[in-house]
């Protein structure tokens, strides 16, 4: 019977899938019984190494027909679908086989599956059909072995090791969570000797230059010891003295010159007919005036100045032998160029300067835990311009010697002890600046110390509202878990910048229990052991949306670029995904839009490592319509064009400023777009381009805080080529500086691309003007003026360091009820400095600064400015967002509770906490605003939180959870998760390989809802109990419980809906086999059930095995396979994050359809359950009302009712555990009383009658 089914498949398989060799003509209609399951088409050698893709519908068989191809499917699911698939299964969607529909079909693995209507016998159309496809098994085979390596050890006269290595190659990646594709090892080692150590004298040098002229000196010549090791020497001596220069002196110079004579100051030589000219220019070809020229050999005597033209001439200079010049220029790196000898006594040289750049990390250490003994290499390298030439290394802040660490750009420690454990950072350097790694974490273990802690930490699971232990009356369950930081695992090789493969402390043992939850019980699955194993690395991924800042148009196809590197696109709605390499640090991504409508807008991206996936809302700003100005006269353009106040500045361009890319002055008419990013307009605040942020002399990044910024765009008559300009002036009103300290410290600052930081580019100076400027009342008015030249970079910014500075302390919450245990990670949390509060007399609304953090497992610290003096000095707008859904703000009003939003009093007055609805009720609740008063550490009261000192960042991070802080929280009803597996959504890599695990792929995370629509009075609890239904290692068992409390339907009364979370059916996470998950929806109260989505209840009849729905309080289903949509009731979405996929399924969900996105429930659209749950009506009155309005004749009817009651045998049936079992048996109780109340009471009316 074996043999016959194993040729079975193979007739089925060969029968589907043809490889290209024509069409297939399926079987006749007798033979379609015979049917073949999803998982069978699999070698017996293969299990576990190939996997079978998701299921692809892309086309529908309207037209020609149906076509499924292979080139489209890639286009859409890109790497979904592996490069050469060896296997290919077509279904319609009503999950008939291809070969059992009687239909002609093609197929072939290069081009996919295809069904053309015109081809069907009878004048029949194609089915709908959708496809999945097979990754190839492993073909693996080791290469050759490289050639030996070199000695571990130079040292002469010692013993080392020699490594040489194979790879394994695969004609296809590795499948993930499989076992190494090729057997054996990858390295091989053999032990290797140096040579004896030897030392011996090189042959004598010349003789050097007499040290004098005349009147005696002594020249001297020297040797070197060339010896293999220290300890051994030469003999003799290294250097010999003899006199020379015996002549008397005729003269008091003793400069010797093979050509010419020496200078007055005897410093060179002078020939006179000589001459060096030369010419600098940028590197877009505009010549540089007032460039410095000397000697490299004495850099410090200036010997000539570029004149406008860029031109020099250096009178006098020999020729007789090769001449470095070196030029320099403020805020340009310096040049060295070489000038060689010549026959004419005329010398041309050309020069071309780059902007200087400062120093910026592109390489920072990482990391890192070794053993006691060990070694490591921690890496930092940095670019700039000039290239940062020195670096050093800091080891908790206290600098390494360089000659005991012999450290260049990489630091290698050896012999590692425990004392060397701490944080690492380095400090690169030029003549431009410095700046500061970030810090790496180095662990050094004691010599037989495990690795990891074995025994788990406690963790405590929240248990369902009706699971109530006996004996504890706790809700809380002890699963237990592994902390998840890094440990010494074992490296092929470990000095590497970064670890082969980093390892971390993981789940090695897990075991069955059972939570006894009085009337029924819970299994759960708890750590028992820890160990270390190699660390899972989630997928990190950015995302978002990007749209102008005015009205939301979407920024379409632009181009993204991180660096210099094209990345992507944005979509037709402004969508984009980046995947962020694993050693990302600070993420940098440039917005371009290739129309030229938006200016281009780099942004600093935060994002979360272990989460895997952060939501962005990127706004961007509206290009200003160019003008037409004169290039040959002086032009203003005012900078701020707010109706009803005055321009902030102005650009004033000299004539003839203007030239092309070449250095040719430019004529003409010049088109002139400037945009002004206007700090008084709070809309602007999230479009400002980078972070504002800048590095200090010691290498840290500080906050700025801006008075406004402005993009500029200069280009020809016919709109085509860029124009530079150079000598603009920048006139700031001091008049916006309300806070006087500010104006001497104000700069003038330029935006790099490519690092998000703002670079100095002038100082400000003061100059005082009558009239103008866009005024017309004559008055006198003080202005700040800096000078710039517009080259490479065309956003500016007119800023001053701020150094009151505070940090915010924010916490997000799963619902109002604000509990501890159910914060949100991943939450980005964003903060708009104001400056001042609206309202206050002195000062006009105006934003200064815009900062975004992501809340961590204990909230978020957002930093921002404060003021000790004036409480209002500064205040803060602040919003969050979780995957584009905006969380709401605690309330403040009708009036400031400090329960509710978290702050004590008497602080909480001082710092006037107002969500933005309190007082216009027209705006939404997802924001707050406060006065940023720094506080005083000399009052109790302000030590707790919710603002701290900036130096107090540790104490902000680690304040425990009752200490004040503000609060967010999610709009949505009760809401419960429990998890047989636990896991935590926003740390992906707490996920454990096991049958029962919710999330069976830890890089690819399906969502599954369902949508329920409740007739009531009142909102609802809903349940969905998810179990096993047809995989043999998981059939019967819990997968988990998910709850939810409907939402009420603004537009009907009496309505609500639920959208539930069920366990989507498919793979396990050994990927052999389709488990199609049981599923129980199960409202609470008195429910019944009226009606079913008639093409869900048509799919699961077509689909079977069929589950049982015999009970009308509940609905059971095996969960589809298949992708279904809003037709259906059903909602599934499939993410790398699975947080995203569930907020994506929801909007949905609530929107009621498949692509929408909504958070007002719309009960009538896309529904898959309905259930009536009206309550009943009070007919009569109660006991205790009847017992205050007649007591004796109620206590007389209640004596004869127990008198009636005597004797009667009530029989009970055995108790049945549902969804919520004391409800339910409450309720089965209340209709027993009621029936025998109904009955006695018939009895009654009969015997009067009588």
């Amino acid at each position: 019977m074996l043999g016959i089914h194993k040729v079975a498949l193979l007739v089925a398989l060969l029968a589907l899938v043809d490889l290209g060799q024509g069409s297939v003509r399926t079987r006749n209609p007798s033979e379609r019984s015979r049917r073949v399951a999803l998982n069978t088409f699999k070698d017996s050698q293969t299990t576990g190494i190939t996997e079978w893709t998701s299921w692809f519908n892309i086309d529908h068989p309207g037209g020609n027909g149906d076509y499924e191809r292979l080139e489209a499917i890639r286009f859409y699911y890109r790497e979904r679908v592996c490069a050469r698939p060896t296997a290919m299964e077509a279904r319609t969607t009503d999950w008939v086989a291809a070969a059992d529909t009687g239909e002609v079909v093609h197929s072939s693995l290069e081009k996919g599956f295809w069904c053309i209507n015109k081809e069907q016998p009878h004048g029949r159309v194609c089915s709908n059909y959708h496809v999945r496809f097979q990754c190839p098994p492993v073909q693996s085979y080791w290469t050759d072995w490289s050639e030996w390596g070199p000695c571990s050890t130079t040292v002469c006269n010692d013993v080392g090791i020699q490594v040489r290595q194979r790879k394994c190659v695969s004609a296809q990646p590795m499948p993930l969570l499989l076992v190494p594709a090729c057997q054996g090892h990858h390295s091989e080692r053999r032990e290797c000797s140096t040579p004896p150590c030897t030392a011996r004298w090189s042959p004598w040098g010349h003789w050097g230059t007499c040290s004098v002229t005349c009147g005696g000196g002594r020249r001297i010549r020297r040797r070197t010891c060339v010896r293999t090791s220290e300890t051994v020497d030469c003999r003799g001596r290294p250097v010999e003295i003899q006199k020379c220069g015996k002549n008397p002196c005729p003269a008091k110079c003793q400069h010797v010159c093979t050509e010419g004579h020496p200078s007055e100051d005897c410093s060179h030589c002078v020939c006179k007919g000589h001459v060096l000219q030369g010419e600098v220019h940028t590197v877009t070809g505009v010549p540089l005036a007032g460039a410095w020229v000397a000697l490299a050999s004495h850099p410090k005597v200036v010997r000539a100045r570029t004149d406008a033209k860029g031109h020099f001439r250096v009178a006098g200079l020999c020729s007789s032998s090769s001449s470095s010049i070196i030029i320099r220029k403020e805020k340009f790196a310096p040049a060295t160029v070489s000038t060689f000898s010549n026959t004419t006594g005329l010398s041309w040289v050309q020069a071309v300067l780059k902007s200087a750049e400062k120093p910026y990390i592109v390489k920072h250490p990482e990391d890192k835990v070794r053993y006691e003994g060990g070694r490591v290499l921690l890496c930092c390298k940095a670019t700039g311009s000039p290239t940062p030439d020195k670096y050093h290394w800091y080891h908790n802040g206290t600098l390494l010697d360089r000659k005991l660490y012999k450290y260049e750009e990489d630091l290698v420690l050896r012999d590692l002890k425990q004392e060397q454990s701490g944080q690492y950072y380095c400090k690169a350097s030029s003549p431009a600046g410095t700046i500061k790694s970030s810090s790496a974490s180095l662990i050094v273990i004691a010599k037989g110390t495990p690795a990891c802690k074995s025994t788990p930490e406690a963790h405590l699971i929240r248990l369902p509202k009706d699971c109530v232990q006996p004996g504890t009356d706790s809700k809380f369950y002890n699963a237990g878990r592994c902390p998840h930081n890094k440990c010494a695992g074992s490296l092929d090789f470990d000095m590497r910048c970064r670890d082969g493969g980093s390892f971390c402390c993981g789940v090695q043992n897990m075991e069955s229990r059972v939570i006894n939850c009085g009337s029924y019980s819970l299994p759960i699955r708890a750590v028992t052991q820890c160990g270390c194993q190699k660390c899972l690395q989630p997928t990190v991924l950015v995302r978002g949306r990007v749209v102008t800042a005015d009205n939301d148009e979407p920024l379409r196809f632009g181009h993204i670029y991180i660096g210099k590197e094209r990345v992507g696109t944005t979509g037709y709605q402004g969508g984009f995904t980046l995947q962020i390499a694993p050693d990302t640090h600070r993420l940098v991504v440039n917005f371009v839009d290739p129309t030229q409508k938006f200016l281009d807008t780099p942004k600093v991206f935060i994002f979360d490592k272990k989460s895997g996936s952060i939501y962005h809302d990127v706004k961007v700003m509206r290009k200003q319509t160019p003008i037409d100005i004169n290039a040959g006269e002086t032009n203003s353009i005012d900078l701020g064009d707010i109706k009803g106040e005055d321009p902030i500045g102005q650009l004033v361009i000299p004539p003839n400023s203007f030239h092309k890319d070449n250095g040719d002055l430019y004529e003409g008419t010049v088109k002139a777009s400037v945009t002004f990013i206007d700090p008084r307009n709070i809309t602007t605040a999230a479009a400002a381009p980078g972070d504002l942020n800048f590095v200090d002399d010691e290498g840290d990044m500080l906050p700025l805080r801006t008075y406004g910024m402005f993009s500029v765009d200069f280009r020809d008559e016919t709109n085509k080529e860029v124009l530079g300009a150079g000598a603009v002036q920048v006139l700031l009103d001091t008049q916006h500086v309300k806070m006087q300290e500010h104006i001497p410290k104000m700069k003038l600052w330029s935006l790099n691309p490519d690092t998000g930081v703002w670079e100095e580019e002038s100082d400000f100076s003061y100059s005082t003007t009558t009239g103008g400027h866009g005024r017309s009342k004559r008055e006198e008015r003080t202005f700040l003026i800096g000078n710039m030249e517009i080259r490479e970079r065309r956003l500016f910014n007119l800023d001053v360091p701020e150094n009151r500075r505070c940090y915010v302390k924010v916490r997000a919450y799963m619902s109002d009820k604000f509990l501890p245990t159910e914060q949100l990670e991943g939450v980005v949390i964003s903060l708009i400095n104001l400056e001042p509060k609206p309202g206050y007399s002195s000062n006009p609304r105006a934003w200064g600064r815009f900062d975004s953090v992501i809340t961590g497992p204990n909230g978020a610290c957002l930093p921002a400015f404060c003021d000790a003096q004036r409480p209002d000095a500064y205040t803060a707008l602040v919003t969050a967002m979780l995957g584009g859904e905006e969380l709401e703000a605690a309330p403040s009003s009708p009036k400031m509770n400090p329960n509710i939003i978290g702050v004590s009093q008497p602080y909480l007055d001082k710092i006037d906490y107002q969500r933005s609805d309190h007082e216009d009720p027209a705006l939404k609740k997802t924001a707050f605003k406060i006065n940023l008063a720094k506080p005083n550490q000399n009052n109790f009261d302000e030590t707790n939180g919710p603002i701290y000192p900036y130096q107090n960042m540790i104490d902000c991070e680690n304040a425990p959870v009752d200490a004040n802080h503000f609060r967010f929280f999610r709009v949505e009803k009760d809401k419960y998760e429990y998890n047989v597996v636990p896991f935590e959504e926003n740390d992906l890599t707490t996920w454990t390989r096991d049958y029962l695990s919710w999330w069976p792929n830890p890089q690819e995370f399906r969502a599954c809802f369902i949508k329920v629509r409740i007739l009531g009075q009142k909102e609802v609890m809903v349940r969905s109990r998810n179990f096993g239904g047809t995989h043999r290692a998981t059939k019967g068992q819990l997968y988990g419980i998910r709850d939810i409390r409907s939402t009420r339907d603004m537009r009907e009364a009496n309505t609500s809906a639920a959208c539930v979370e069920f366990k989507c059916s498919g793979m396990l996470f050994d990927q052999a086999e389709v488990d199609r998950s049981l599923i129980s929806i199960l409202p609470q109260g008195s429910c019944r059930r009226i009606n079913t989505n008639n093409l869900l209840h048509e799919y699961l009849i077509k689909h079977p095995p069929v589950a049982q729905n015999n009970e009308s309080h509940g609905f059971t289903m095996l969960a589809p396979v298949d992708p279904l949509g809003h037709n259906y009731g059903i909602y599934t979405v499939t993410d790398q994050n699975p947080r995203i996929a569930k907020e994506i399924a929801i909007g949905r969900c609530f929107d009621g359809t498949s692509d929408g996105f909504s958070r007002e429930m719309k009960s009538d659209s896309g529904v898959a359950l309905t259930f009536s749950c009206l309550e009943r009506k009070i007919t009569r009155e109660g006991l205790f009302q009847r017992l205050q309005t007649n007591p004796g004749q109620t206590l007389s009817q209640m004596a004869r009712d127990m008198r009636e009651l005597e004797g009667l045998q009530v029989r009970r049936s055995s108790t049945q555990v549902v969804a919520y079992p004391s409800e339910q048996q409450g309720r089965t109780q209340s209709r027993r009383v009621a029936s025998t109340t109904r009955r006695r009471m018939s009895t009654t009316r009969t015997v009067q009658r009588q």
